[in-house]
């Protein structure tokens, strides 16, 4: 089982960050309709095959959000 809420957690970034969810589209060569259906839980951007094998082998998948430090 994926224990995250991915959309909540790009929901929850993007308003931390101050980006619009149609600039986080653009950066990533996306459309802005693509974004809504990941925030909105239409989408599935984790790989159920994935999942599948992960849960068969006895594990859930916490994925967990680092933030990169700028070039020093």
């Amino acid at each position: 089982m994926l224990k995250n809420n991915i959309g909540l957690d790009v929901k929850t970034k993007c308003i931390e960050e101050g980006k619009t969810q149609a600039w986080l589209a653009a950066e990533v060569g996306t459309s802005p309709a693509y974004i809504s259906r990941i925030v909105n839980h239409r989408e599935q951007i984790v790989n159920k095959a994935f999942l599948a094998m992960m849960e068969a082998l006895g594990y859930d998948v916490h994925l967990t959000y680092e933030k990169r430090h700028a070039a020093e």
